[in-house]
């Protein structure tokens, strides 16, 4: 079985910068990890890769420095990763990036399935799964909880999953080719080896531009995005507060927040 994953290298959560002018994320100057929650898209390609045979590769579109983050797919187990990274790639929106992912998947050849994160702890839009499944049209499990390998029976054109619902769990047969988006419960990531850390600093990382891609110009970057950031703003706290400080009789406390919770008819 052939697994793509795609990933992103996004800014640590701490230290998330935006641009009032574009409205997209500055990354420059900017410590960043590996996206945590497609760590967990990872795990659970190199589960069924070791269950089924195959192979699994990650996918980042980025800058050049991205490719730090595929090195670290393949010290954690992966057999290698492709850099998507072009300047007229930069800002593009969820839509345009599912695009330009995409078109990079096709590039590398036949797959059997691609298991992406829920969502990325940047965007939080958890859009660019579902966008590149649209894409190259393939049937699409989102929120996947656990993933059965494919049996004799199915002849390899088939996957059940489960999902995880607000009120259970699914039950659910896909055909292949596929893409699958999953939760933190599909599995528990592993951590890089010094044996992959070691294969990680001699792989070969393919780059995949506009020169060696099939793409429409006109749906690429900032210009070619859909989805326009009109303004950003830092929230504001408005309301007022009071601070009361009790020195050994906290019934004091409670019956003035007692008080004030009368007052405005919320008790």
């Amino acid at each position: 079985m052939k697994i793509i994953v795609p990933i992103k290298q996004v800014p640590e959560t701490s230290n998330v910068k935006m641009d009032p002018e574009t409205g997209t994320i500055v990354r420059s100057g900017s410590e960043a990890v590996v996206n945590p929650l497609d760590l967990y898209a990872i795990e659970a390609a190199l589960l069924l890769r070791d269950k089924t045979g195959g192979t699994v590769h990650a996918l980042s579109m980025g800058p050049p420095r991205a490719e730090i983050a595929l090195r670290e797919t393949v010290a954690m187990g992966c057999d290698g990763g492709y850099l998507v990274s072009d300047r007229q790639f930069g800002g593009s929106d969820t839509w345009a990036t599912s695009y330009i992912l995409s078109q990079a998947i096709k590039a590398v050849g036949e797959f059997d399935l691609i298991i992406a994160g829920e969502r990325a702890t940047d965007g939080d839009t958890a859009q660019v799964g579902p966008g590149i499944a649209a894409w190259l049209d393939v049937s699409l499990a989102t929120y996947v909880s656990s993933i059965a390998p494919p049996t004799e029976a199915s002849s390899g054109k088939t996957l059940s999953v489960e999902r995880l619902m607000e009120d259970g769990y699914q039950q659910i047969t896909l055909a292949l080719p596929a893409l699958l988006t999953v939760v933190k419960e599909i599995a528990e990531p592993r951590l890089p080896t010094l044996e992959g850390k070691k294969r990680a600093m001699t792989t070969v990382v393919p780059l995949l531009n506009s020169e060696n891609m099939e793409l429409e110009p006109s749906f690429l970057g900032l210009k070619g995005s859909p989805t326009k950031v009109v303004k950003i703003r830092t929230p504001q706290v408005i309301r007022g507060g009071r601070i009361v400080e009790v020195e050994g009789n906290p019934s004091a406390a409670v019956t003035e927040l007692i008080d004030f919770l009368k007052v405005r008819e919320l008790v």
